[in-house]
Protein backbone atom coordinates (compact mmCIF):
# COMPACT_ATOMS: atom_id res chain seq x y z
CA UNK A 1 0.00 0.00 0.00
CA UNK A 2 1.51 3.35 -1.03
CA UNK A 3 0.72 6.83 -2.18
CA UNK A 4 1.76 6.50 -6.10
CA UNK A 5 1.40 10.41 -6.43
CA UNK A 6 -1.22 13.64 -6.34
CA UNK A 7 -4.15 12.71 -8.22
CA UNK A 8 -5.45 16.32 -8.93
CA UNK A 9 -5.35 19.67 -7.29
CA UNK A 10 -9.03 21.31 -7.38
CA UNK A 11 -9.93 25.09 -6.28
CA UNK A 12 -12.59 27.43 -6.77
CA UNK A 13 -12.14 30.55 -8.62
CA UNK A 14 -14.97 33.80 -9.31
CA UNK A 15 -13.47 33.58 -12.87
CA UNK A 16 -12.97 30.43 -14.28
CA UNK A 17 -12.71 31.84 -17.88
CA UNK A 18 -9.81 34.36 -17.44
CA UNK A 19 -7.87 31.80 -14.62
CA UNK A 20 -7.98 29.29 -17.66
CA UNK A 21 -6.73 31.89 -20.23
CA UNK A 22 -3.76 32.95 -17.77
CA UNK A 23 -2.58 29.53 -16.50
CA UNK A 24 -2.68 28.52 -20.56
CA UNK A 25 -0.52 31.77 -21.17
CA UNK A 26 1.56 32.15 -18.45
CA UNK A 27 2.41 28.21 -17.70
CA UNK A 28 1.10 26.75 -21.10
CA UNK A 29 -1.68 24.15 -19.26
CA UNK A 30 -4.55 24.34 -21.69
CA UNK A 31 -7.60 23.86 -20.32
CA UNK A 32 -10.58 21.25 -21.65
CA UNK A 33 -13.97 21.87 -21.79
CA UNK A 34 -14.67 20.13 -17.91
CA UNK A 35 -11.83 23.02 -17.20
CA UNK A 36 -9.10 20.92 -16.40
CA UNK A 37 -6.41 19.34 -18.11
CA UNK A 38 -4.27 16.08 -17.61
CA UNK A 39 -0.40 16.26 -16.50
CA UNK A 40 1.23 12.94 -16.79
CA UNK A 41 4.65 12.76 -15.54
CA UNK A 42 5.20 9.20 -15.39
CA UNK A 43 3.39 6.21 -16.93
CA UNK A 44 1.54 4.90 -13.93
CA UNK A 45 0.59 8.04 -12.54
CA UNK A 46 -1.95 11.30 -13.62
CA UNK A 47 -1.80 14.72 -12.29
CA UNK A 48 -5.08 16.40 -12.57
CA UNK A 49 -5.06 19.96 -12.87
CA UNK A 50 -8.91 21.32 -13.16
CA UNK A 51 -10.97 24.19 -11.49
CA UNK A 52 -14.04 24.74 -9.73
CA UNK A 53 -17.02 26.74 -10.21
CA UNK A 54 -16.98 29.09 -6.85
CA UNK A 55 -19.97 27.88 -6.36
CA UNK A 56 -19.07 24.09 -7.22
CA UNK A 57 -20.66 21.68 -3.92
CA UNK A 58 -18.25 18.63 -5.54
CA UNK A 59 -16.20 19.59 -2.05
CA UNK A 60 -17.10 22.12 0.68
CA UNK A 61 -17.35 26.07 -0.68
CA UNK A 62 -15.29 26.99 2.80
CA UNK A 63 -12.49 25.13 1.39
CA UNK A 64 -10.67 26.61 -1.51
CA UNK A 65 -8.45 23.80 -2.34
CA UNK A 66 -9.13 20.28 -2.38
CA UNK A 67 -6.22 17.38 -2.32
CA UNK A 68 -6.89 14.53 -4.56
CA UNK A 69 -4.09 11.46 -3.56
CA UNK A 70 -3.90 8.55 -6.22
CA UNK A 71 -3.01 5.76 -4.98
CA UNK A 72 -2.73 1.79 -5.41
CA UNK A 73 -5.52 -0.74 -3.69
CA UNK A 74 -8.31 1.53 -2.85
CA UNK A 75 -9.65 -1.25 -0.65
CA UNK A 76 -6.65 -1.66 1.50
CA UNK A 77 -7.30 1.98 2.02
CA UNK A 78 -10.50 2.01 3.64
CA UNK A 79 -9.55 -0.59 5.72
CA UNK A 80 -6.89 1.15 6.74
CA UNK A 81 -8.88 4.06 7.47
CA UNK A 82 -10.96 1.86 9.24
CA UNK A 83 -8.30 0.84 11.30
CA UNK A 84 -7.40 3.87 12.77
CA UNK A 85 -11.12 5.35 13.10
CA UNK A 86 -11.11 7.50 10.25
CA UNK A 87 -14.71 7.70 9.09
CA UNK A 88 -15.27 7.98 5.35
CA UNK A 89 -17.20 11.17 4.37
CA UNK A 90 -19.86 9.32 2.33
CA UNK A 91 -19.71 6.13 0.47
CA UNK A 92 -17.21 5.41 -2.54
CA UNK A 93 -18.04 6.36 -5.46
CA UNK A 94 -16.94 4.04 -8.92
CA UNK A 95 -17.58 5.99 -12.20
CA UNK A 96 -15.38 5.32 -15.65
CA UNK A 97 -12.58 7.22 -14.22
CA UNK A 98 -12.04 4.95 -11.25
CA UNK A 99 -13.19 4.74 -7.66
CA UNK A 100 -12.98 7.34 -5.30
CA UNK A 101 -13.26 7.92 -1.29
CA UNK A 102 -13.48 11.16 1.11
CA UNK A 103 -11.85 11.94 4.16
CA UNK A 104 -11.32 14.78 6.27
CA UNK A 105 -8.02 15.77 8.07
CA UNK A 106 -8.21 17.13 11.34
CA UNK A 107 -9.05 21.07 9.92
CA UNK A 108 -12.14 19.94 8.53
CA UNK A 109 -10.42 19.89 5.05
CA UNK A 110 -11.61 16.93 2.41
CA UNK A 111 -9.22 14.99 0.75
CA UNK A 112 -10.02 12.58 -2.29
CA UNK A 113 -8.52 9.42 -2.33
CA UNK A 114 -8.68 7.92 -6.06
CA UNK A 115 -7.92 4.72 -7.58
CA UNK A 116 -7.97 4.92 -11.44
CA UNK A 117 -9.50 2.73 -13.60
CA UNK A 118 -6.99 0.49 -15.27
Amino acid sequence: MKIKGFGGVFWRTKDVVSLNKWYKETLGLSMGEWNGTIIKPDVDNETIFSLFKEDSDYFPEEQSVMLNFQVENIEAWMEHFNKIGVPLLKQPEKSEYGTFIWIADPDGRWIEIWEKTE
